[in-house]
């Protein structure tokens, strides 16, 4: 046993230690690479009841240096400079996906083809086709599967989504979301993977707007049509050609009706993490800003909103928390999603309708190849689903 293990073995409760371990292999060590790591270490001391107890096995990453110092960090017992190594290690049970979008289809399905879970960062892949084909394999493997649309699991967006099934904004008219950051208003960024079309496959669109279409999606329902515009900005970045959008506005209508409009962009001052939405009914409406997630604002009807703060006891994820009004963090929603995701695995329960699937991954890519299409072809597109029959 390594110093690591042995360490992280010494600080889990003895009651965690009863709970059957699941090992995790992770791809990718930068910022979501702390996040998930992070959430994997703290669901054995505070999620109740516990579900499997993740054992980190190793992490994969290309820069040795850097891989080897985030193994440290990250409480992983191992690294490797070859994610296949990953896949051929019997010890990993569950594959973590947080590479760049390029390595998101060939990983998972090998990882899939192995036996082994799968969840990956979002966009499931740099199209619909590369995530159409990714559902394919996971389906067929039969393991279980999630596309890691974190936003679900915050407390305030979960809560909106039941009273939206309740009934408590009546029928639901209109929907609009907007996911805005700042990060490219610095001409002087250039050379990251984001920006390159062969390893991200689009901008915002995919970075950004994968995220508000799935909440679309989770909240609303299916997205039938659309219509939509995209720019690039600044076309040109440390002396290399921009392929991908730095923004993007969609107007799309929903398969029961609802009419809604969704934008992003990464090149609005101002804004570091600015993902709001608002939702529209005959009885009332609701709106969320995710730079202040522990709120929802709610309108029954009469004049104007009132704050709701979501920290309660019999509000969603609350019972492994804090005292009301004891709020709760960005970092929080990676230990609802993977605690999620365990519980499915444990169970033998779907992931799915709360958690997203490959399923959903590769619905949230084919709006958003429509959307470049419809901006093309300055017209309106059905979005064309596919099955796994297909």
């Amino acid at each position: 046993m390594s110093d690591i293990t042995a360490n992280a073995s010494a600080l889990t409760p003895a009651g965690a230690r009863d709970v059957p371990a699941i090992g995790v292999g992770m791809l990718g060590y930068g910022f979501m690479g702390r996040a998930h790591s992070n959430a994997l270490r703290a669901i054995p001391h505070l999620i109740t009841p516990r579900t499997l107890r993740p054992e980190l096995v190793a992490i994969a990453g290309r820069h040795e240096s850097a891989v080897a110092s985030a193994a440290e960090v990250f409480g992983f017992a191992e690294y490797v400079t070859d994610w296949h190594a990953l896949i051929a290690d019997p010890r990993i049970e569950l594959f973590d996906n947080l590479g760049p979008n390029d390595v998101h289809t060939e990983a998972n399905v090998a990882a899939a083809q192995a036996g082994k879970h799968v969840i990956c960062e979002k966009p499931l892949g740099r199209d619909a086709d590369e995530s159409y084909r990714a559902w394919q394999a996971v389906a067929a493997a039969g393991v279980k599967h999630m596309c890691a649309f974190n936003y679900r699991f915050v407390p305030a967006v979960r809560l909106a989504r039941e009273m939206i099934e309740r009934g408590e904004l009546g029928e639901i008219l209109h929907f609009r979301i907007r996911y805005l950051q700042d990060w490219l208003v610095d001409d002087e960024v250039a050379g990251i993977w984001r920006l390159d079309k062969a390893q991200a496959g689009s901008g915002a669109l995919g970075d950004l707007g994968s995220h508000i279409v799935d909440l679309a999606r989770f909240l609303v329902g299916e997205i039938e049509t659309v219509s939509a515009m995209l720019r690039t900005i600044t076309p040109v970045r440390g002396g290399v050609k921009v392929e991908v959008d730095d923004a993007f506005v969609a107007n799309v209508r929903f398969a029961n009706g609802v009419v809604g409009t969704l934008e992003a962009s990464r090149y609005c001052s101002g804004h570091r993490n600015g993902l709001t939405f608002e939702v529209n009914g005959t009885k009332g409406s609701l709106s969320f800003n995710l730079e202040r997630l522990n709120e929802l604002e709610v309108n029954d009807g009469a004049p104007g909103f009132q704050t709701l703060l979501v920290s309660e006891p019999n509000h969603p994820f609350w019972a492994n928390w804090w005292p009301a009004g004891h709020t709760i963090g960005w970092e929080h929603t990676f230990i609802h999603e993977l605690d999620h995701f365990l519980a499915a695995i444990r169970g033998g329960h779907d992931v799915a309708p709360y958690g997203a699937t490959f399923e959903d991954g590769y619905r949230a890519a084919e709006v958003c190849d429509a959307i470049v299409r419809a901006a093309d072809e300055h017209t309106e597109l059905t979005v064309p689903y596919r099955t796994l029959a297909d």
